[in-house]
């Protein structure tokens, strides 16, 4: 047993360490937290100019322009003389995996909703690393659109060997009782409704070593309380991704998933208001959000029979250290 004073002198012992990380506390100040810088080159970092767009965004008019260009990235023919198909193919995410799986060897065909001046320029992104790229207008939440987009890329190109399903549609709503029955629907239809009839549309037309990208997300996993619909249709895109998985293992067709954390694309200035848009990714462990190039490697390895011909119904986080 302890006498008085030795406890009495563990006491002190335990100030004297308190005192000593107080004071390296105090000298380190509360200066800015630099966001972490582990790419190939330096990426943006918040706070951001204060943008607000109309759906479904463009991103020719988000400042700074999202990096999907991966210039340090080297081809290796992961992807030779595949024919890939990419809904929401003509920004963000899409736009990179596009132009990445060019470079890889494959022919792209882009679908997208509206945005025809992003898509020209995915296009051209696709044709500068010397392959051929087919754009596609169709709404995917519909099913005749689908069935007429494929039906176009299988005529020009013959077949399909990699669909990634990414097109979504997101915004904000708060209260939960602001959630009208219009937003949540054209939600479900579009990130839910869109991959079934793109993946039950393509399936006919792709061959055993065929692979099924789906675009999930971090909110698909913990939630979020300002998107309930969003968040409830990534976590279906999870359990449709395994599901699926199973279902065509007989096929020889391979479907995985992408889970992003949050990236610097259209969808957030078309979705957050202004204030949000400046700080968007600050609160992740990197201290700020993915850029487009950053996901797309991801999408090759997954797509790719070379890298991962063993891995289906798999869900790949890529969320920034959460």
């Amino acid at each position: 047993m302890q006498t008085k004073s030795q406890t009495s002198a563990e006491a002190a012992k335990q100030r004297h360490i308190q005192r000593g990380i107080d004071a390296k506390d105090k000298s380190k100040g509360n200066g800015k937290t630099h966001a972490m810088q582990a790419g190939a080159r330096t990426y943006p970092e918040p706070p951001f100019p204060k943008q607000h767009q109309p759906k479904p965004g463009h991103e020719w008019a988000v400042e700074p322009a999202p990096l999907y260009d991966a210039p340090y990235y080297l081809g290796s023919k992961k992807l030779q003389d595949k024919v890939a198909v990419i809904t929401g193919g003509d920004s963000g995410i899409g736009r990179s995996v596009a132009v990445l799986f060019a470079r890889e060897g494959s022919d792209v065909a882009i679908v997208y909703l509206a945005e025809g001046k992003d898509a020209e320029e995915t296009k051209a992104a696709v044709e500068k690393e010397g392959r051929r790229c087919m754009l596609v207008k169709a709404n995917v939440a519909k099913r005749v659109d689908c069935h007429s987009a494929v039906a176009d890329i299988v005529k020009e190109f013959g077949r399909i060997d990699v669909l990634v399903n990414n097109a979504a549609f997101q915004i904000h709503s708060t209260d939960f009782s602001d959630l009208t029955e219009e937003h949540f629907d054209t939600t479900l239809k579009t990130n839910l409704y869109g991959y079934f009839h793109m993946a039950q549309e393509a399936v006919p037309h792709m061959k055993p070593g065929s692979a099924i990208i789906n675009t999930g997300s971090v909110t698909g996993i913990d939630g979020s309380k300002e998107l309930v619909d969003y968040s409830m249709t990534k976590g279906g895109i999870h359990a449709f991704t395994r599901a699926l998985s199973g279902n065509l293992i007989d096929k020889g067709i391979r479907v995985n998933a992408v889970a992003p954390g949050p990236v610097w694309t259209p969808l957030n200035p078309s979705d957050k208001e202004a204030d949000d848009v400046s700080k968007f990714g600050a609160d992740t462990p990197m201290k700020r959000p993915a850029q487009p190039e950053e996901l797309a490697p991801a999408y090759v390895f997954l797509a790719s029979s070379q890298c991962s011909s063993y891995i289906t119904g798999e869900i790949l986080p890529v969320v920034g250290g959460y």
